[in-house]
């Protein structure tokens, strides 16, 4: 039975009292959580993978036993471990086979009996599978390191690719901010080929139907284009041929490039890149090179790992990264939507934190096809100077000029502009945005052998597209006046859906993507009654739940999408859903009705939305997230935003968000 909303009917209207009581409950819990210096940061949780990568690195390192917290890592993978006897990547998620090696592998290290019912019936879901051999890449270096597989299990990373020049096919410039931060490291790994300390000397051999020493190369993605994927495996099977042959003194070249890259590109304890994969990598990259683990480089790098770290009375786990920039950001909008004073002074307290943050004096790896551009974006965590993203900065921007248009102040003129100079800047040829860099058209990149992920550009998106449209047009930009706005409103045109949706690269996805997209019509002053909007418009009212709620799965990033597949609605979709809504013009439409008394009746005690389901996007069908912010601030917003629109006569949403 599909639980999508039938034909519209009439809907009680919600009540003042009851809508003013639950925007002031949100908003004194939202308030409960800030930081002694005024900005917002949530636990940001992804799957098993991350924690169990975090024990093994710890395990690789020889590091003392820490059994408090891997009795709480323990009890965290247990209580993820799906009813299918593996590790998915979304709760309640179908089997995903790295997930379920690399948490099977941690449990076996920090001392589960391969005899426990919960590492039998793990077993048996990856054996079950075809076993460990269908391992992705990033999991075969990782058991390659470990001595599990050979070497020979995994693509050829020469490092001498530090040495091509930017016209070369393959160069670390043509890939996304994540791919080269990790490969980098990584590369100095494969050459070197280190073996883990495995004080223990665990293994998993049992989680394979053939002898793992014998596995070859990986196979096929399905993303993979048969011709392309055959021609690169070739040049991989040329490259291991002679890559024992390079030059040694090119090759120690090559790995000293590969250290000055990743030193010139450290963040004191926020690490390379300020995410956990290429932090580990740097880590293990010292240790092979024979840094003692005091070496300040090395050992800032490893605290910074440690400070990932969720620590609870009973469960552990590791985040893949921070995210108060982006916190603090869509906290600040949501408490300026509530209004009061009491809500805009944290808020601007907030961007007042974010003023500093701004990235003014580094030009990051972006100025490689944008030299003469100056930066002017905020990144994501704390500290990541070399990759800010457009995302970030745009709802950074939207907020300050919310801020200085209440007060009447200057204060955020002169990072405003520095803003929009910079996004613009950073439009790519086909009219879009992307998150990082621009012009990151190289497709054919996908078809490598490393990348079975599929996810090693930073190609333009319609979310992040829709965002900086958003920022222009709420700076007064218009299609008539703007050639950045005039393009990037083409792109989106260009890209909306048959079904009327728009997706959602950076989250869960058609939803999240149409959002986006109609605020930045809206702001873009396009006509609510466009058959673009009005489309858009029946597809959201289409895939309403009967509970009033929105939902969607992280299956909708398949290969294979056929359409909209319901799912149990979650406090954020609906708030996307309702945002989007009311920024198409309608605020009286019963669907806002029944979405706003969603929200309403599934509010908690202290004022937040209970949300386990996974609704935020890392990379499609390999990577989500978990905001444990997001069921915090989004339903304050739509419910504020439903109040102010129904308290003013022109019924439009006036910002870009």
């Amino acid at each position: 039975m599909s639980n999508v909303m039938p034909l519209a009917h009439p809907e009680p209207a919600i009540e003042q009292a009851a809508l003013d009581n639950s925007i002031d409950h949100a908003k004194q819990g939202l308030l409960g959580f800030r930081q002694p210096d005024g900005h917002w940061v949530f636990e940001l949780e992804a799957d098993a993978t991350i924690p169990s990568e975090y024990l093994l690195l710890r395990h690789y390192l020889g590091e003392p036993v820490d059994s408090v917290l891997e009795s709480k890592i323990t009890a965290y993978l247990m209580r993820t471990q799906g009813t299918h006897g593996g590790w998915a990547l979304v709760q309640d998620g179908p089997f995903e086979m790295s997930a379920s090696i690399k948490a099977y592998f941690a449990l076996k290290m920090m001392g589960a009996s391969i005899d426990a019912p919960h590492m039998v019936r793990a077993r048996e879901a990856i054996r079950s599978r075809g076993g460990a051999i269908h391992a992705n890449v990033f999991t075969r270096f990782m058991l390659s390191l470990f001595g599990v597989l050979t070497w020979n299990s995994v693509p050829v990373l020469p490092v001498e690719i530090m040495l091509l020049p930017l016209w070369f096919p393959f160069h670390l410039n043509k890939m996304s901010y994540w791919a080269r931060t990790t490969i980098v490291p990584l590369m100095v790994l494969t050459a070197l080929k280190p073996r883990a300390q495995n004080k223990s000397g665990i293994g998993i051999d049992e989680l394979f139907l053939q002898d793992p020493r014998t596995i070859g190369r990986t196979a096929r993605a399905p993303h993979q284009g048969r011709a392309l994927f055959a021609f690169f495996t070739g040049i991989d099977i040329l490259l291991r041929a002679t890559e024992p042959y390079f030059p040694k003194r090119l090759r120690a070249h090559s790995i000293a490039k590969a250290v000055a890259f990743v030193e010139e590109r450290l963040n004191g304890e926020d690490g390379l890149g300020a995410i956990y994969p290429p932090m580990a990598n740097t880590v293990m990259m010292y240790e092979v090179l024979g840094f003692p683990a005091d070496y300040p480089p090395r050992a800032i790098t490893r605290r910074g790992i440690e400070r990932l770290l969720v620590i609870g009375e009973v469960e552990a786990y590791c985040q893949p990264c921070v995210s108060p920039v982006w916190d603090t950001a869509l906290t600040a909008h949501a408490m300026i939507e509530a209004g009061g004073e009491e809500a805009f002074a944290p808020a601007k307290q907030g961007l007042d934190w974010l003023l500093g943050r701004q990235v003014l004096d580094v030009k990051g790896d972006w100025a490689v096809k944008r030299p003469d551009l100056r930066p002017g974006g905020w990144a994501f965590q704390y500290n990541n100077a070399h990759y800010p993203d457009l995302d970030d900065t745009a709802v950074v921007v939207m907020a300050m000029d919310r801020a200085r248009r209440h007060t009447g102040g200057k204060e955020y003129d002169v990072a405003i502009e520095r803003a929009r100079e910079w996004i613009e800047g950073m439009q790519s040829r086909d009219g879009g945005f992307a998150a990082f860099d621009v012009d990151n058209l190289e497709y054919y990149l996908n078809n490598i052998p490393f990348s079975d992920h599929g996810a090693l550009l930073d190609p333009p998106t319609e979310d992040v597209t829709a965002r900086c449209v958003s920022m222009l047009a709420q700076l007064g930009e218009t299609i008539h006046t703007s050639k950045p706005m005039a393009d990037g409103v083409d792109y989106l045109r260009r890209t909306q859906l048959a079904d009327g949706s728009w997706y959602g690269r950076w989250g869960l996805n058609y939803i999240y993507g149409t959002w986006s997209v109609l605020c930045g019509l809206n702001a873009a002053s396009v006509d609510h009654q466009e058959p673009m909007m009005r489309k858009a418009v029946a597809w959201l009212e289409s895939v309403q739940n009967t509970d009033g709620g929105w939902g969607e799965d992280a299956v909708s990033y398949r290969l294979d999408y056929k359409g909209f597949e319901p799912a149990p609605s979650t406090s954020s979709q609906t708030a996307w859903a309702l945002l989007a809504l009311m920024a198409a013009g309608e605020v009286d439409n019963p669907a806002v009705s029944r979405g706003m008394r969603y929200l309403m009746d599934t509010q908690g005690e202290k004022g937040f939305w209970d949300e386990a389901r996974y609704t935020a996007t890392g990379f499609p069908r390999v990577f989500y997230l978990r905001y444990h912010g997001y069921a915090k601030f989004f339903p304050l917003w739509a419910l504020a935003r439903f109040r102010n629109l129904k308290s003013t006569n022109s019924k439009t949403v006036g910002v870009g968000m």
